[in-house]
């Protein structure tokens, strides 16, 4: 195989990640109903925090607070709780993608891997050891951890550091976001390839080495050697 390396990101690239489901779920939990409307409120502020945070505007923190705020004086507690009550609750309901248990399989021995997430310290390792995967990867460069974000060419360089500097033709980015993961592959250097499970056009301007629609074609294509 061609890759030594294959660096994953985590959320809806090797995991499900069901906001709205994870949500309802941490919200229940307060004996509160949560609906598609007021999920639409929460996307409404959650998403442009995202932006901000990847743009480096932002901290982690300050995105996990400010998202959950309008909430916690309904509930009469903090949004700092909330946000860790919702971590909770999205690892109580995470699954693997389709595929991911047996990619992981097939590449243990044949590739190092490792992941890369714009995902939270607090979700990351409760819900790697969920799923078996806990020994699998390393490294597990979170940006809360490093204080920079997806696409920044920094977090691929620390990462880089982690792994005693293989040659960049040696390791693959793979990740379902092209502004983060492809195009923060593309900024670091190495190749990528963009897991399009739903068929999204792709944005101007990003060119993944390769698109894949589901992780067993990225198995087929890895183990072809038709590079």
């Amino acid at each position: 195989m061609r890759y030594q390396w294959i660096l994953f990101d985590a959320d809806e690239t090797l995991f499900h990640f069901d906001a709205f489901a994870g949500l309802q779920l941490m919200f229940s939990r307060h004996d509160y109903a949560f609906d598609s409307t007021e999920y639409d409120y929460y996307q409404s502020i959650n998403l442009p925090l995202w932006q901000q945070y990847q743009q480096g505007e932002i901290s982690a923190k300050q995105l996990q607070v400010n998202r959950f705020t309008p909430w916690a004086a309904k509930l009469n507690t903090s949004a700092a709780a909330l946000n860790s009550a919702f971590m909770l609750a999205m690892a109580d309901i995470c699954t693997p993608l389709p595929g991911a248990t047996e990619l992981i399989t097939a590449l243990k021995g044949r590739a190092k891997l490792g992941i890369i997430t714009n995902g939270f310290t607090e979700l990351q390792q409760i819900r790697l050891e969920r799923t078996g995967f806990a020994e699998v990867f390393s490294p597990l460069v979170i940006s809360e951890q490093v204080g920079v974000a997806k696409p920044h060419i920094d977090i691929f360089n620390h990462a880089f550091a982690l792994m005693d500097h293989p040659p960049k033709q040696q390791i693959l980015m793979v990740g379902d976001n092209p502004h983060a993961d492809i195009q923060g592959g593309i900024n670091a250097g190495i190749d990528t390839c963009w897991l399009n499970r739903h068929g999204a056009a792709r944005p101007q301007g990003i060119t993944p080495h390769k698109e894949v629609n589901s992780l067993a074609q990225l198995q087929q294509w890895l183990f072809s050697g038709q590079f």
